[in-house]
């Protein structure tokens, strides 16, 4: 019997999910992020329900590649338990600043997986910092120019609803959970970048 991917199910969740958003105007509004609303109506569900979302599909692709690339090879290290509580505890942790800074805030919305995908990406560049990723560069070069990306876009999250800022807290997340899981990764963490090579 061939052993289930727990990152293809998550992907494959979060793309049923994020199809149906995109094409029912009630499942996107009762879905995303509103601290307004859950604030108001206490819909404290919305912490995980909007990480489950996207808001177009290149949105939608570019989280999924790259928990897809992420997740797969941690996964055989860790297993697919931790897989998904990383996932979860990234997409719910890194939206409680949003949250705390917008509750009073009537017109601020957010969404997209991509906390707990940040999550994901840290953990694994924790566990194997030089493994190739997309395009071939080391995951912690990748890394780099995951936050690169998410700090230049939170400057327009106003204008996408796209919660750029949660790559940040998420990748806190996953850094913080292989941690307490394997303390001493830090060494070997730092025993690998010191061996990179350019060349």
């Amino acid at each position: 019997m061939i052993p289930i991917s727990m990152t293809l199910v998550l992907i494959g969740i979060i793309s049923a999910l994020s199809f149906i958003a995109l094409n029912n105007r009630k499942y996107y509004e009762a879905w995303v992020l509103s601290p307004y609303r859950m604030e108001d109506k206490k819909e404290y569900y919305r912490f995980l329900t909007s990480g489950l979302i996207h808001a177009d599909f290149k949105h939608w692709a570019f989280n999924m590649v790259s928990l897809y690339f992420a997740g797969r090879n941690l996964e055989a290290v860790i297993g697919g338990f931790h897989i998904a509580a990383i996932l979860i505890l990234g997409i719910v942790i890194s939206d409680f600043p949003s949250f705390v800074k917008n509750r009073h805030n009537r017109g601020y919305t957010s969404l997209g997986a991509s906390g707990g995908v940040a999550s994901v990406i840290f953990a694994s560049i924790m566990i194997d910092p030089l493994r190739e990723m997309i395009g071939g560069l080391p995951a912690f070069v990748f890394a780099i120019l995951y936050l690169l990306y998410s700090y230049y876009q939170s400057k327009a999250e106003s204008r996408d609803n796209i919660n750029h800022s949660a790559h940040f807290y998420g990748a806190v997340v996953g850094i913080a959970y292989i941690l307490v899981l394997y303390p001493y990764t830090i060494v070997t963490f730092f025993e690998q970048l010191m061996s990179w090579r350019i060349f």
